[in-house]
């Protein structure tokens, strides 16, 4: 028997992630921290864990790089070209 899951509200990064031009030139940056979100996501795609990651960088919290990922994702979702639509034939 499969408990039901509750209602989730969406995953919101805006309380974790800041940009503010006198921090790190405007780059986003994990609130209360001069860590730069590309350098975060430099080390994911470079193959870090999360928890390699967090032992790097003891500020911070999964919780911040659950923000991370979601804003990656976010960005994406704005900058890609919607995939074209294939022709049936």
């Amino acid at each position: 028997m499969h408990a039901r899951r509750k209602a989730q509200r969406p995953y919101t990064y805006a309380d974790r992630i800041i940009r503010n031009p006198r921090i790190c030139g405007g780059q986003p940056v994990i609130k209360g921290t001069r860590v730069i979100l590309r350098t975060l996501l430099a080390s994911l795609a470079d193959g870090d864990s999360v928890e390699e990651i967090l032992k790097d960088f003891p500020s911070l919290t999964f919780e911040d790089m659950r923000a991370v990922i979601a804003f990656a994702a976010a960005s994406a979702e704005e900058d890609l070209p919607a995939p074209a639509v294939p022709q049936i034939r």
